[in-house]
């Protein structure tokens, strides 16, 4: 199956063709933001992140940066920094022309004299990377290049029962074509880990199962939470789940029935095709910027309670477990599995109408939360920081 895309100098391909005006630390935020307003074509996101971290914890601030801006739907990035902090843009810069990226240009706002001057610069740079992308033309590419990201949030009761399983099937269909789903919310994996790990491909992939579900649930427990048998989301519990086991059971079914290829860390890119579980925990903005980290160029986002959660350099399409979500947000949703119920088409019909909607997607149909502007960004810590 051929579709049309950007090919990037490094052999990835996107579905969409965004300069991106990254500040690599919170100080630079506003700078960041400020130069993206002055300049048609580029998008920004914000975050709290870039100093003070430390080991393993600075590792995986670096790794999610250089990942996210590293995403083939990126044809080229402003890094802004202060100019003393942890990560840095020349760090950041370096790290993406090892992965093969070239429009890559760094600004740091005390090498340029405070905010005013580093906006004037920065937006100088940044209607240069929009010219050289206005530039770039889509040209074919196949299916089996896709890599989409799976995420629910919002989960209602009938969440496991309609559009997380459509989802499902959508997937088997992508890993049919050869093409890369990422699963990861691994705190809804806990009470269901077991069928997981019947799928792995080998054996290496069914211990890294079992040790991302073991490690995510001992990091709880050792906050004296323990959260099997229960249901700790207030949103869930209003939808109808009751347990975590319940919710699990119902979130992993997103990944349909392939088989397990492949554990990867949070944000790193996939090695293997298929079905891979990305290690991470089930904070919606989190999720989506961890697997978009990794490469994926689209994600399906399915939700029972309603989510208007969007990213700035991808689409998010947004798949409602049921048809009163869907009209009462209906700004927000793209598609409505609660038809899966009333009128009555199967979920094999609808993950064939997923498949077809991040068809027309990948070629440049938006989705709501690109209309609406959508553009969130989060990064989970996982040390401390000074």
């Amino acid at each position: 199956m051929k579709l049309e895309g950007y090919r990037r100098e490094n052999g990835t391909v996107g579905v969409r063709n965004h300069v991106l005006v990254f500040p690599t630390v919170v100080c630079a935020e506003s700078v960041a933001r400020r130069i993206s307003d002055g300049v048609p074509g580029t998008v920004c996101v914000s975050h709290p992140h870039g100093c003070g971290h430390l080991g393993a914890d600075r590792e995986h601030m670096e790794r999610t940066m250089a990942g996210y801006c590293a995403n083939p739907n990126v044809a080229g990035v402003l890094l802004v920094g202060l100019g003393c902090e942890e990560i840095t843009p020349e760090m950041l810069a370096a790290e993406l022309e090892s992965r093969g990226r070239r429009r890559v240009v760094a600004l740091t706002i005390q090498r340029e004299g405070g905010t005013t001057p580093a906006i004037a610069k920065g937006c100088d740079l940044a209607r240069r990377l929009a010219g050289a992308a206005g530039e770039d033309r889509r040209t074919p590419f196949d299916v089996s290049e896709l890599v989409v990201g799976v995420k629910c949030g919002g989960s209602d009761a009938l969440s496991g029962l309609t559009a997380n399983p459509a989802v499902g099937a959508a997937s088997d269909l992508l890993v049919s074509e050869g093409a890369t789903v990422i699963m990861t919310e691994v705190p809804e994996m806990i009470g269901a880990e077991h069928l997981l790990e019947k799928r792995a491909a080998d054996e290496t992939v069914r211990t890294r199962i079992r040790e991302v579900v073991a490690g995510m649930e001992a990091s709880i427990l050792a906050t004296g939470v323990d959260v099997r048998g229960t249901e700790p989301s207030p949103g869930n519990m209003e939808g109808g789940l009751t347990t975590l086991e319940e919710k699990s059971l119902g979130a992993i079914v997103k990944g349909g029935t392939s088989t397990v290829a492949q554990v990867v860390r949070y944000a790193e890119r996939p090695s293997r095709r298929g079905l891979v579980i990305m290690d991470g925990p089930a904070l919606d903005a989190v999720s989506v910027t961890g697997m978009l980290a990794a490469g994926a160029q689209m994600v399906v986002f399915t939700t029972g309670r309603g989510s208007p959660l969007g990213a700035a350099i991808a689409p998010v399409l947004k798949v409602a477990s049921n048809s009163a979500v869907f009209g009462h947000m209906k700004d927000n949703m793209d598609l409505d599995a609660g038809e899966i119920v009333d009128p009555g088409i199967s979920v094999g019909e609808m993950g064939d109408r997923i498949l077809g909607e991040l068809l027309l997607v990948a070629a440049d149909r938006p989705t709501r939360s690109e209309c609406l502007g959508h553009h969130e960004f989060g990064v989970h810590s996982i040390g401390p920081a000074v």
